[in-house]
């Protein structure tokens, strides 16, 4: 094992490089004045306007609280989620079709098998993981996944019971499905998550292709949209469009792109979610019900062959704007909120996984509003693909696997 240096230099954001160690550590201390310009210094890829001062480019902030990063596993890849377990471990899910749990040092404890099989190949695999709220007693876990279903994939929603000790999940089967399938690899979303009533809320991406697209805005069909649906996987009670003629019950919001991150503010208890723009246009939503937001309508976005997108409009009557947009794209993925107080100054901030951005970036919150941003371990140069939230500390894992907890220094 390297040894574990720390430096600290007050006012001076530092980054102590390593070798690829599992164990290796670092140290950061940032400086404590604020400045009035944003972190994103490149040039736009449109000269759209924002709806309202601070939809984008908000004045950035430094954490004034020493931290530590510690790369704790490396090479799990390839990954989709890392997600804490309601024992305290952490559970990875790999998207070849196994996840694994690991201890909050990093030591592998099990490989899990039994999943059904998966479409891995472009953005598909196995995706997300979540645990049902009885999980101590039942041990159901519920995940997302790429299926082949003809005539060509979708996302889906499954669930079986863990069985840790033979490294298996028993009796799996598949509750809903984001229908229709498609012939493409690209945009399945998608996160998963249950809100206070037992409830799970899902994403599901519009597959990209323009058939697709254009289905984001329809409700007859569960492309672009997020879901809320029961353990059973039938339309949650309440639900927006459960008497709408024609509609899709399980519909909880539409005019979604690729939604890979949700999470709900532990303040507020609202939904939170990112999803990627095309060229420009990333997206981080506050979801309300029955809510439409835009795609592929409304976009700060433009194609990547850098024409416009439809009509070019960024406001349209009965569509919902983001709280915040970003243009050049950070390609937001897995999000958490920082629940605790060990670094106070993180309270109910919301942490996302950057690609692109290659860095977490940290988005401060008042009032539903975005007043800081801050983009962290920028320095280890890396595609971030998801975070989580444990015990007053976060662990990210990188598109190759790497695993990192930052934690109080």
């Amino acid at each position: 094992m390297y040894t574990k240096n720390i430096f600290f230099l007050s006012c001076t954001l530092m980054f102590v490089f390593f070798s690829s160690h599992a164990n290796d550590k670092y140290s950061f201390a940032a400086n404590s004045n604020n400045s009035d310009t944003s972190v994103e210094t490149k040039v736009p890829n449109s000269n759209y306007k924002p709806a309202f001062k601070g939809e984008t480019r908000i004045d950035k902030v430094k954490t004034s609280t020493p931290y530590n990063v510690e790369k704790i596993a490396e090479k799990l890849g390839p990954p989709f989620a890392i997600v804490g377990m309601p024992d305290g471990r952490l559970m990875v899910t790999i998207k070849s079709g196994y996840a694994e749990i690991h201890d909050t040092n990093g030591k592998l404890i099990k490989k899990i098998t039994g999943f059904p099989p998966v479409v891995f190949e472009g953005q598909g695999g196995l995706l997300d993981i979540a645990f049902d709220p009885n999980f101590a007693s039942n041990k159901m876990i519920y995940w997302t996944f790429s299926e082949s279903y003809p005539p060509g994939n979708l996302t889906a929603v499954a669930k079986g019971k863990l069985n840790e000790a033979e490294g298996k999940v028993e009796n799996p089967t598949v509750i809903f499905r984001a229908t229709p399938a498609l012939k493409s690899g690209l945009h399945f979303g998608s996160r998963l998550l249950f809100d206070k009533d037992g409830n799970l809320f899902v994403s599901a991406g519009e597959r990209s292709i323009l058939e697709g697209r254009a289905q984001a805005q329809k409700l007859e069909s569960h492309l672009g949209k997020i879901f809320k649906i029961t353990k059973d996987g039938k339309a949650a009670p309440g639900n927006p469009f459960l008497t709408k003629a024609g509609a899709m019950p399980e519909i909880y919001s539409y005019g979604h792109r690729n939604e890979q991150g949700l999470d709900i503010n532990p303040e507020t208890g609202d939904l939170w979610e990112v999803e990627f723009g095309p060229r420009g246009g990333d997206e981080l939503n506050i979801i309300h019900p029955g809510k439409n937001y835009g795609w592929p309508v409304i976009t700060y976005g433009i194609e990547y062959s850098g024409e416009k997108i439809g009509d070019s409009i960024q406001q349209k009557a009965g569509m919902e704007q983001p709280v915040y947009y970003w243009d050049p794209v950070i390609s937001p993925s897995g999000i958490c909120f920082y629940k605790g107080n060990a670094i106070p100054e993180w309270k109910n901030n919301l942490f996302l996984a950057a690609l692109s951005g290659m860095h977490i970036d940290r988005i401060v919150i008042k009032n539903n509003k975005v007043v800081g941003e801050e983009r962290l371990l920028v320095n280890i140069n890396n595609r971030f693909r998801d975070i989580t939230y444990l015990n007053n500390m976060l662990y990210a894992i990188t598109d190759d696997g790497d695993v990192y907890r930052i934690s109080k220094k």
